[in-house]
């Protein structure tokens, strides 16, 4: 008798034998991943950064505006004898501007100049308000307004020119 014919494998590919083909990456494509991934977030974390230090200052920007605005108006309101009773410079308390967040009251700091023109130092009263701020990142900021008073109220000079 004959023994049985062994049947012959051919092997096509060079998988392993069990017939399973294992999945998964190799530490090459991993590390190349990992990098790229570290590079995208360290990205956006300086793109946040960057981001919230330029809203801190806008909001600043925007804050130190209406300090000008409401400075401007009080003094607006006055009389030419208040006018030229105040001090040629002087510190503007805060404190009453921000009466529910003294925190801003400290930030901010408000200066105001008065001096005489010199064509008529009789009649006319340059006033410069500046305002003065740090933001988060310890720059200093500034942003000043100027007016000019004139003896029948503030900006009533152009007009009184006018009509002479």
């Amino acid at each position: 008798m004959h023994a049985p014919a062994r049947p012959t494998s051919r092997r096509t590919s060079r998988r392993p034998l069990s017939g399973r083909r294992r999945g998964g990456f190799t530490l090459a494509e991993v590390t190349l991943a990992t990098a790229i991934l570290a590079a995208a977030i360290t990205t956006s974390i300086g793109v946040i950064q960057w981001g919230l230090r330029h809203l801190d200052l806008a909001r600043g920007t925007t804050l130190a505006a209406q300090i000008l605005q409401s400075e401007i108006e009080r003094l607006r309101m006055m009389g030419w004898s208040s006018i030229i009773a105040l001090p040629a410079e002087t510190a503007v308390p805060l404190s009453n501007a921000f009466a529910t967040d003294s925190a801003l009251a400290e930030r901010f700091t408000l200066t105001r100049n008065v001096a005489p023109d010199a064509a008529r130092p009789d009649d006319i009263r340059l006033i410069t308000v500046t305002v003065r701020w740090t933001t988060t990142d310890g720059k200093p900021h500034t942003r000043s307004f100027r007016a000019t008073y004139a003896r029948e109220g503030m900006y009533d000079y152009f007009y009184t020119l006018a009509r002479s």
